[in-house]
């Protein structure tokens, strides 16, 4: 009998998968089911090499430049003389290097972005803000890179040194086949250091300024403790709003609707947000990261965390729709602000995504250094993984906590209501929930919440200290 439902079940997957198709065929909409799993993606193809020796250019005057140039030639430097308008140099240009104005600069390359300026020498790209203030040198052969593509975020540098240590030694590594594979289709191969270059606006070790929600609090109908017992139900119990106003009604004789659980969570979860993020946390030197995925509108996106593991705290929770790198740097970042100063053996743990080796390339480019540990796999290949999977194991199990709450969500209708709830886990997860590592006790404690008699005074209380911070932070910022 069981067979035989399983193989009528099997039957009516297929009906519908047909169904689904011709329909897609008929009205041109795409109707084929969604996968309910997110897709693992692959990304251990992309090879992120050591970082490139960073030679800083000394800065120029360019009003001096020109007098030594009297000074030795006896007659003053004349400004280029541009016989063609198609290599005209906007008004606005100057040189990075000296600061020369644009009757200085030439356009070799009639507007397609590359300039020279006369004064210094300089060649230099305007899209690429960081192409004259630094040179980036190949860490094996010392060559010069040269810039060879252009993407999104970032500009790509490659070694084109042919006595290169690094690409000699890439192919003696190669069997004969691949030689001659090689010789064929070089592009198939990467054999010459690579280096990517990020480039978008992004202020490392800056916070968001506080601003108060849309929807005040103290707007709010119901009564302080009303709105604990919510939020407690809510976030601490993982129910649905719909349970929430269930038992809002049935026991507490309460009548709210679903709607309003989730309008007055995604109200308190913007409140929270600056005083999780300006909390001023004692940390240990043990830290790692992970990303997991929500649904946000029928759509998997990705949040990133980053955990204390020895203190058991939430230091980043960054929610994206890609898993980049600029997601993966934002949410570094955020560990990065919750310390008085970033230590000289800081490290990371994570997994064998490449993001975060290119995160350690864009913070080396702005002066902050740190390493990361990448833990790859399930199992213990290498010693690496064996010595830091504990770790790895310990993210792990924060990602199944946070789905244990999330799973009666069923997603989210919008990115705002993800964010929102996403501050309220990590609120209670940091100043709420007993932790079993630390002897039943919070992660932090904060000491107006320790008497308090239960969670919902708790939450009621956190989201008054939440209020005064932001008050507070906005009075002095004024």
């Amino acid at each position: 009998m069981k067979q035989i439902i399983n193989v009528l079940l099997t039957y009516i997957q297929i009906q519908y998968h047909i169904i689904c198709y011709l329909l897609t065929l008929l009205v041109s909409k795409d109707f084929m089911p969604k996968d309910e799993i997110p897709i693992s993606k692959k990304y251990h193809h992309l090879q992120v090499d050591d970082l490139p020796i960073i030679e800083v250019l000394e800065k120029l005057d360019y009003q001096k430049l020109i007098i030594a140039y009297e000074q030795e030639h006896g007659k003053p430097l004349k400004p280029v003389r541009r016989r063609n308008a198609k290599y005209k140099v906007p008004e606005s240009m100057t040189c990075p290097r000296c600061g020369a104005p644009h009757i200085y600069l030439y356009d070799n390359t009639g507007g397609r972005g590359q300039y020279l300026c006369k004064i210094c020498k300089t060649n230099f790209n305007d899209k690429n803000r960081f192409s004259k203030t630094v040179i980036f040198r190949c860490p094996h052969c010392s060559r010069t890179l040269e810039q060879i593509k252009e993407r999104k975020n970032f500009y790509i540098y490659k070694c084109k040194n042919d006595d290169c240590s690094f690409y000699l030694k890439n192919l003696r590594s190669m069997s004969k086949e691949e030689k001659k594979h090689f010789k064929k289709y070089p592009h198939k191969f990467k054999v010459r250091y690579i280096y990517r270059e990020f480039d978008f606006d992004f202020q490392p070790l800056s916070k968001e300024s506080p601003d108060l929600p849309k929807v005040d609090i103290s707007g709010i109908h119901s009564s302080p403790h009303t709105l604990g017992l919510i939020l407690t139900y809510y976030v601490n119990y993982g129910l649905s709003s719909r349970n929430v106003a269930a038992i809002m009604e049935d026991v507490h004789n309460v009548n709210i609707s679903h709607q309003t659980v989730i309008n007055y969570a995604d109200s308190v979860g913007y409140l929270v947000k600056p005083y999780l993020d300006n909390y001023p946390y004692e940390l240990s030197d043990s830290f790692c990261g992970d990303e997991t995925y929500i649904k946000v509108y029928g759509k998997w996106q990705y949040i990133f965390f980053f955990f204390d593991a020895v203190k058991k705290i939430i230091l980043s929770y960054h929610v994206s729709p890609n898993r980049d790198t600029p997601s993966a740097i934002k949410a570094i970042n955020d560990v990065l602000t919750k310390m008085d100063t970033i230590p000289d053996n800081l490290n990371f743990v994570v997994d064998g995504n490449p993001i975060y080796l290119l995160a350690k390339h864009y913070f080396y480019q702005q002066g902050i250094n740190f390493d990361i540990t990448q833990v790859l796999g399930l199992t213990n290949d290498d010693p690496v993984s064996k010595e830091n999977r504990p770790l790895k194991q310990i993210i792990e199990r924060l990602n199944r906590t946070f789905k244990k709450s999330y799973r009666s969500r069923c997603g989210f209708k919008s990115s705002k209501g993800s964010v929102s709830y996403v501050n309220l886990f990590a609120a209670y997860f940091n100043f709420l929930r007993p932790h079993s590592a630390l002897e039943k006790k919070v992660p932090v404690t904060v000491p107006q919440l320790i008497n308090l008699p239960n969670l919902p005074a708790r939450w009621g209380k956190l989201i008054e200290l939440a209020q005064e911070h932001i008050l507070y932070e906005q009075q002095h910022s004024a």
